[in-house]
Order: structure tokens, then C-alpha cells, then sequence
């Protein structure tokens, strides 16, 4: 029932000297359960924004926590790739979106930060907005925002996946395919998942096995990454790529260790961990660093 309704209801069955005070009290209870929406911020005041609902606000970030570009090491071909479609981007260029998927730790959110920190130093204008799964149901509204604004924006969902009585998913068509609105043309999309379609391969097969039409029980769903224009693949780092990446921190940071030292002991540190990745190297080097006495913050 909306608010109209009750006010209607109430003006039937509250004599007339307390039907102000009832609507007053009324408006009030609506207003607490659903805030209207803060104003648009000043783009200007922040590199970064979060997006959060109830009420819709852009929160902004005054330090992003990225690494430098130059210190993802293994990763070249798509950093190139990424790099590339965000300066063409930022220029005001046609530009595609972006699923960044594949292993664990190898930094794929890492790289997003990265290469906006990079662009956003000469095109101060290109923004981030970290757009929570959860709240993808909001992401027309925040759209719409988005719109207004003369800057432009990387909109960046993180760790994105979907289950099998997942809805979220629909409400992502509108950034990737826009309905009838269209995207926004100062609004592309850069997400981040372990999974290349999205959705558990266990999942995808059961679906098909169990339905009438196999081919189309998940077609929908699995488009859904095909509506990204960019696939990027994140695979599990060599030994070599894990040590090149350890060695890379100790230059950027100068840390000087002897380098059989510092090869057997990254060697035993990804052993205990039972892998190695982008992440299992700077866990290694943040430790090592603080055996050094090196600050890295």
C-alpha cells in the first residue's frame, strides 16, 4: 500500500482535528523506512566512490588502496589490453566493457585500481565507482547519476558470480546492453570474477542435464559474459613469474637480500601456502619487508 493510500484511509477514519497530526506522524514512518536519496557529490572532491543504497549515496574515497602499475609483474598482456580501452576511454573514445576472470590472487582487482590510478594522473576526470554485488538491483538508479555528470566513470564490480536462483544478474543487462536508454556514454564496466561465465561449472552442467531444453537451461545466464567486450584470463603464476614478481617488490622498495636467500625463502613460503600467485608474493614480501625493517605503507 503507498503512502497516498494510508493518507486516503486515514482522512475516512480520523476526525478532522487529527487528521494533520496523524499525517505528520505518517509521512514521518515512511520517510525512516525509505530515505529519499542524498544528492549528487562533488565529482571533483575524490579519484573514488562507493556506491551504497538506503538511502543512495556516493561515498567518497579520499586514498584508493592500489598498487603501482609497473609493480604487477605476469600479467603484461592484459594489463596492455586494460590499459589501452581505459585511455581510449578516458579521451572520450569508444571503449568496451571488461570481464577480468581466472585464478585466484593474481591480481585482476589489483589491475583495475591500477591502471585508473595511472590514466586518472593525466585525465583527472575518469573516476572510480565500486559497485557492490548485492546492490547491483540499484545499479539503474545509480546509472541515471551517473548520467548527469560530465566526468566519466569506471564502473567496477568486484568478485562478480551468480548462483542458479540468482536475479541479480538481470539488472547488470543495463550496464552491458543498456535497455532502452542505453548505457550511459560516460559509463563502462569493469568486473572481476573467478569464474569465465559467471557461474559454477557444476552448476551450468546440471542445469543441462536436468532440463527439457539443455541448450537453452542456461543461455541466458552464460550470455551474460558474452555482453563484455574484453575477456581477459588470469592463469596461475610459474615459479619463475612467482619469484620474478618478489623480485620486483625488493627493487621497487629496496629491500637487499642475497638472492639465493631470498629464492629459498620464497620457495618455502609458497610451500607452506600450497600456492603461489600475485598474492602469495607481496603476503611474502610484506613479511619479508618487516624483517628488514622497510616500510612499504
Amino acid at each position: 500500500m503507498s503512502g497516498d493510500d494510508i493518507l486516503r484511509q486515514l482522512a475516512l477514519s480520523l476526525p478532522d482535528q487529527g487528521l494533520t497530526e496523524a499525517a505528520g506522524r505518517i509521512a514521518a514512518a515512511l520517510e525512516r523506512m525509505a530515505p529519499p536519496p542524498d544528492p549528487a557529490p562533488d565529482f571533483t572532491t575524490a579519484q573514488a566512490f562507493i556506491w551504497h543504497v538506503a538511502p543512495d549515496r556516493l561515498e567518497p574515497v579520499e586514498v584508493v588502496s592500489h598498487v603501482h602499475l609497473t609493480l604487477l609483474h605476469g600479467i603484461d598482456s592484459v594489463r596492455d589490453t586494460l590499459l589501452d580501452n581505459t585511455r581510449r576511454f578516458a579521451e572520450g573514445y569508444m571503449a568496451n566493457n571488461a570481464l577480468l576472470w581466472g585464478a585466484r590472487g593474481m591480481g585482476k582487482s589489483s589491475l583495475v585500481k591500477a591502471v585508473h590510478a595511472d590514466v586518472a594522473e593525466g585525465v583527472p576526470d575518469l573516476k572510480l565507482v565500486e559497485l557492490h554485488r548485492e546492490d547491483l538491483s540499484s545499479v539503474g538508479r545509480l546509472l541515471e547519476l551517473l548520467r548527469a555528470a560530465p566526468q566519466r566513470f569506471i564502473l567496477f564490480c568486484d568478485d562478480l558470480s551468480f548462483g542458479g536462483d540468482d536475479e541479480q544478474y538481470k539488472s547488470l543487462k543495463a550496464v552491458l546492453d543498456g535497455g532502452i536508454g542505453g548505457r550511459p556514454p560516460n559509463v563502462v564496466l569493469y568486473a572481476t570474477s573467478n569464474r569465465r561465465h559467471l557461474m559454477p561449472r557444476d552448476m551450468i552442467d546440471n542445469e543441462r542435464a536436468t532440463a527439457i531444453t539443455p541448450g537453452e537451461a542456461v543461455e541466458e545466464k552464460v550470455s551474460l559474459s558474452d555482453r563484455f567486450g574484453l575477456w581477459l584470463g588470469f592463469h596461475p603464476c610459474s615459479q619463475d613469474e612467482y619469484l620474478a614478481m618478489i623480485e620486483g617488490y625488493c627493487a621497487a622498495f629496496e629491500v637487499n637480500v642475497d638472492p639465493a636467500t631470498l629464492k629459498a625463502e620464497a620457495i618455502e613460503w609458497q610451500a607452506t601456502r600450497g600456492s603461489r600467485s600475485g598474492r602469495v608474493a607481496w603476503q611474502f614480501f610484506t613479511d619479508l619487508a618487516g624483517r628488514h625493517g622497510v616500510r612499504i605503507a
